[in-house]
């Protein structure tokens, strides 16, 4: 407990001191899509290490953004919607990274651009899923939304993600599993959306 009470501690100092600037919260998450965008470029030239330093400084920034807005009492519904965006602009660009970054060829029986096509297919239905459910009626309780869960939400698949880009420096084998084991577990998490909303 002392250790978490000191890593909160930390937290908070160096959240203050980034609140300080005078950055507005959704300016840091436009911020965010600049080393994103970074990591694109590094991907699509083979760097692979650069691209993963580069897609965890957005991750860092995507996490001061709301921390900011937490500490300065500026968070709004405005700016959660612009950071939702946003984050589906950087993943977005994460996974066209790997592709450029994998090239073509085949993996476990599929083409890697179909492994590609059910990642990104994936991680948009289990957001749509959620969004769908509460648009339709079906899920409105906000903690029936939260239950919904699943195996891999976003931030576990960028987790995955950059534990097989790390792999992936010794053996680019080990990424493209990684990238065909996320999109497996994505779709497995949108069925379980879909599930839990028609039990509903």
């Amino acid at each position: 407990m002392l250790k978490a009470h000191l890593e909160s501690e930390q937290t908070d100092r160096l959240v203050r001191g980034l609140a300080a600037l005078g950055i507005s919260p959704n300016v840091w998450t436009l911020l965010s899509l600049l080393p994103a965008l970074a990591g694109l470029v590094a991907l699509s030239l083979h760097q692979l290490a650069a691209g993963l330093a580069l897609f965890i400084l957005s991750g860092f920034i995507d996490m001061v953004d709301g921390a900011v807005a937490r500490v300065t009492g500026q968070a709004t519904a405005r700016g959660a919607f612009i950071d939702g965006v946003a984050d589906r602009y950087v993943e977005l660009m994460l996974y066209l990274g790997l592709l450029f970054y994998l090239g073509p060829g085949n993996f476990w029986g599929l083409a890697k651009e179909a492994w590609f096509m059910l990642l990104i297919f994936g991680a948009l239905m289990t957001s749509f899923v959620r969004a769908y459910a509460d648009h339709r009626g079906v899920v409105k309780d906000p903690q029936d939304q939260k239950r919904m869960g699943g195996l891999l939400e976003r931030g576990e698949r960028l987790l995955l993600l950059y534990a097989g880009m790390a792999a992936g420096l010794a053996n680019p084998e080990l990424l493209m599993a990684a990238v065909a084991i996320t999109a497996v577990l994505a779709n497995l998490t949108a069925l379980q959306r879909i599930i839990f909303a028609v039990r509903r």
